[in-house]
């Protein structure tokens, strides 16, 4: 029996700090008691029959709780291999803060990764008013975020790819 892969995502510390905030508010999103009306919500749960509004209704109505159930499940389990590698940065000198830290990921925490950090790009998409990538100005600060996540997403593809 061989030992379970895993692969080293390196990140400032700050950076992880960051991205365990969007990651909380996600799985606030995602909760129980979220708001129907919510367009992100309508990102995350995309209609399986965009030209049949019965059939769409149906499907959605049978898969949205479980999908979005499993991108909640998801979100903590990045979340929580976040939160192992990551110091306290509260009162971390400017020094600590950017220091980088080793968050170590299963090949099943990739997949989550790539899942989770998908989904909140969906999100922040939604919130900016971002329907493709090229509706929006890279040099606009508003979407640094949107643009460091989609960094992030690639660092997490070439990992898995390097484990496969």
């Amino acid at each position: 029996m061989s030992a379970e892969r895993r692969a080293t995502l390196q990140m400032a510390a700050i950076e992880g700090a960051q991205l365990v905030q969007l990651l909380d508010d996600l799985v606030e999103l995602l909760g129980g008691d979220r708001d129907p009306s919510d367009t992100a919500i309508d990102r995350l749960t995309p209609s399986a029959y965009p030209d049949d509004d019965e059939a769409a209704l149906a499907y959605r109505s049978a898969t949205a709780d479980d999908l979005l159930a499993r991108r909640r499940t998801d979100a903590v389990t990045v979340r929580t291999t976040i939160a192992s590698a990551l110091p306290s940065v509260e009162a971390a000198s400017e020094e600590d803060a950017f220091a980088p830290i080793d968050v170590m990921a299963t090949s099943a925490d990739l997949d989550a990764w790539m899942r989770t950090l998908t989904a909140l790009r969906l999100v922040i998409a939604d919130r900016l008013g971002i329907d493709s990538d090229d509706e929006h100005d890279p040099d606009d600060p508003r979407y640094g975020v949107y643009d460091w996540l989609g960094y992030r997403l690639e660092v997490v593809v070439q990992a898995a790819d390097r484990l496969d």
